[in-house]
């Protein structure tokens, strides 16, 4: 029985064999089509796992886009537009309104989808499409031994968000409403050997670079940049839901936005990360999968 999401991830790659899949190890699929090449990525959102029931839905509406337009950023792609995948709630109306300003933020239009209503917990999903301002598009496959790990900024700001939401006091803005990094994505995209963004924990996101690469990557936790308390390090480098941008790049390189280093690529050994010379692996809980007991909301 297929049991968890790396499994039916697994399961799923041997359906996947157009090479625009890129063996389902990376953010999004990649298709040359003319001229250009077309990114395509879809990601879901479900009541009470990716958002609170009772929260605003015109922040969850921001956050459906969002998260989309994030994966995007880390090909260095430009919106071209989405599609949505609606199951009617209680407050539709704030649901547009939220779209709507999200939309006009990223500059995304809408392009169609489909609506449904059912009993149960709410579901939404988002199919984005973008351009390849570079290419070949990074992916999470490039990394190479020698190369140095960066991060373009804090982790941790979303866990600190969503406690300030459950609270209701203080900014809990950097949960409700994360920010899609696709300016700095395009810079960096001429520049980087892998890049994808960190949406399910700095460690377990590193490790999936890592495994996409061939490489070990050992990282230096004291150097992650962190938007939480010192002592809820440990916890803030699993919790994702950060949308920074996660990469690497020679370690000579004049990046082109701020970013801080973390790690370097190793040649690969028995575990994909070293966290203070330490091994890790996917088995040892290093950030959010589905089927976990843990939930983000």
């Amino acid at each position: 029985m297929v049991s968890t999401e790396l499994a039916f991830i697994a399961a799923l790659r041997r359906m996947a064999t157009h090479p625009g899949a890129r063996g389902l190890d990376d953010d999004c699929a990649v298709i040359a089509f003319g001229g250009e090449a077309l990114v395509l990525t879809h990601d879901m959102m479900i009541e009470g796992v990716h958002y609170l029931s009772g929260q605003d839905p015109a922040d969850i509406a921001w956050k459906l886009v969002a998260t989309n337009m994030s994966d995007l950023a880390a090909k260095g792609a430009e919106p071209v537009g989405v599609l949505l995948g609606y199951t009617l709630g209680q407050d539709d109306a704030r649901f547009l309104a939220g779209l709507e300003e999200a939309l006009a933020h990223y500059q995304a239009p809408l392009l169609g989808g489909d609506t449904v209503s059912g009993k149960g917990v709410q579901a939404l999903g988002l199919t984005a499409i973008g351009r390849a301002t570079h290419r070949p598009a990074p992916s999470r496959g490039g990394a190479r031994a020698g190369e140095a790990l960066y991060i373009t900024g804090a982790v941790g700001a979303a866990m600190m968000g969503l406690e300030a939401l459950r609270a209701g006091q203080g900014d809990s803005l950097a949960y409700r409403r994360p920010r899609a990094l696709l300016a700095e994505g395009r810079a960096l995209a001429p520049h980087v050997s892998a890049m994808m963004d960190v949406s399910d924990g700095v460690l377990l996101d590193a490790a999936r670079l890592a495994r996409a690469s061939g490489v070990t990557l050992a990282l230096d936790a004291a150097a992650i940049p962190l938007a939480a308390p010192e002592h809820r390090r440990d916890e803030a480098l699993r919790w994702g839901d950060d949308y920074q941008l996660l990469f690497t790049a020679p370690a000579d390189t004049a990046l082109p936005v701020p970013a801080v280093r973390i790690g370097e690529a190793r040649p690969p050994a028995d575990t994909p990360l070293l966290l203070d010379g330490r091994p890790l692996g996917e088995k040892d809980r290093l950030g959010f999968e589905h089927r976990d007991t843990s939930s983000r909301a």
